[in-house]
């Protein structure tokens, strides 16, 4: 007789139909309770991959947390290609450096005193031209700027300047760690903000370490890592909690922007209670800057009661309720200037997602192409927005593509 084991499955659609089992639900039962067809339910009880958001709704179905379900399985299970080693090599080379014997960085060949106010005013411009969309612009800066920091800090010893350098570096290094996150590269991404939180961590800057775990968390989730998202977002909102009587609008914004990261990671995480309790303290944040904002165009750029009025209903999303999400949508108001549409931008690819689910067609395809027209660099690396379009498409009565949906079709590569 064969010996009975208790190992665990260790890949996503083993795991998936051990649960499934468990429950005594069929692949056609689980499909109809997830919203899935039951093809994408075969296929990842047979080894496939999905998004994150289809994981999210088999937990959902299954009454488990979404992390329950994810691969653990090596890397060698899928074959990989070197092309984004060769691309993103200046960068792979400023981020991780070879070390020497010592353990240290080689040194810089030019041995020149580094210009601390010409790096910081670099810097900031680089955190410009993201926040503006221009990726050319920040792929092409980054490693010269990360290469500036490593050698300014390796300059500068002790003293007033070494604590100036090693801030820049954290924020040169947050940036390049959230640039690195919107492309994809998340192994290079965590390096980059790991070391940034260590040198703010080094000089005792709270407000830069709330940042630097900002960036962190997103790309966690990205990674589908929910429970380390919700864990560290936490843990470092509980460190920097202001005193409300007393708080300046960075250290509220800080605070609520770690919070409202939480409450998404928890909701992603088929954790809706704790959402729910985790974005009430973001409320908190949101109230006391009363109708002003908080910003920090080089980290976590900005924060208001919006910020977490957007994630409340980006929550009702990921719970499967499209209708929701539309009600709460039309309460708030719809800014005129660009500034504030970028700042929406997020919540209004949810709002797309929406209608789509709801099968409007064509309001999705008017929100995503508006979106395409304001600010194509951003939404071209938005999957999501991909998916909805594609989404429209197949609920969509028409049979030939309307000039919106032409434009989108050619901008998403579907043409």
């Amino acid at each position: 007789m064969p010996e009975h084991t208790d190992t665990a499955p260790t890949h996503p659609g083993d795991r998936l139909r051990d649960l499934r089992l468990r429950r005594g639900l069929t692949q056609e039962r689980l499909a109809e309770r997830a919203g899935l067809s039951l093809g994408v339910v075969k296929k990842l009880e047979a080894g496939g991959t999905a998004r994150l958001d289809t994981y999210h709704a088999l937990a959902r179905a299954l009454g488990v947390r979404t992390s329950t379900l994810f691969d653990s399985s090596g890397p060698h299970a899928t074959t990989r290609s070197d092309d984004d080693n060769l691309n993103l090599m200046p960068l792979r080379q400023a981020i991780a450096p070879p070390i020497t014997f010592s353990g240290r960085m080689a040194a810089d060949p030019d041995g020149a005193e580094p210009d601390l106010p010409a790096l910081q005013s670099a810097a900031r411009e680089v955190g410009a031209a993201y926040h503006r969309d221009r990726y050319d612009e920040v792929a092409e800066l980054l490693p010269g700027l990360v290469h500036a920091a490593h050698a300014a800090v390796n300059h500068f010893s002790s003293g007033p300047l070494q604590t100036t350098s090693l801030r820049v570096r954290s924020d040169v290094l947050q940036m390049a760690g959230r640039y690195l996150t919107q492309v994809r590269a998340y192994d290079l991404a965590h390096i980059a903000l790991r070391d940034a939180i260590a040198d703010a961590v080094q000089v005792d800057d709270l407000g830069a370490v709330a940042a630097a775990v900002y960036q962190q968390g997103w790309l966690l989730m990205r990674q589908g890592r929910l429970d380390e998202a919700e864990r560290v977002s936490i843990a470092t909102a509980e460190a920097i909690e202001p005193r409300i009587s007393r708080a300046t609008r960075l250290s509220l914004g800080a605070w609520g922007k770690l919070l409202v990261h939480a409450s998404a990671a928890a909701a992603r995480n088929n954790r809706p209670r704790e959402a729910r309790e985790i974005l009430r303290l973001g409320r908190t944040a949101g109230a006391a800057l009363g109708g002003g904002q908080a910003l920090a165009e080089s980290s976590w750029g900005r924060f208001d009661w919006r910020t977490v009025a957007f994630q409340g209903i980006e929550n009702q999303l990921v719970a499967d309720r499209p209708d929701r999400v539309l009600r709460l949508s039309e309460r708030l108001p719809v800014p005129n200037e660009r500034a504030g549409k970028l700042f929406m931008r997020r919540h209004m690819l949810d709002v797309a997602q929406a209608n789509a689910m709801m099968r409007r067609p064509s309001e999705a395809t008017d929100i995503l192409w508006s979106l395409m027209d304001d600010t194509p660099e951003w939404l071209r690396h938005q999957r999501m927005a991909e998916d909805t379009f594609h989404s429209t498409l197949a609920s969509g009565k028409r049979r030939r593509l309307t000039a919106r949906q032409r434009d989108l079709a050619e901008f998403f590569g579907a043409g």
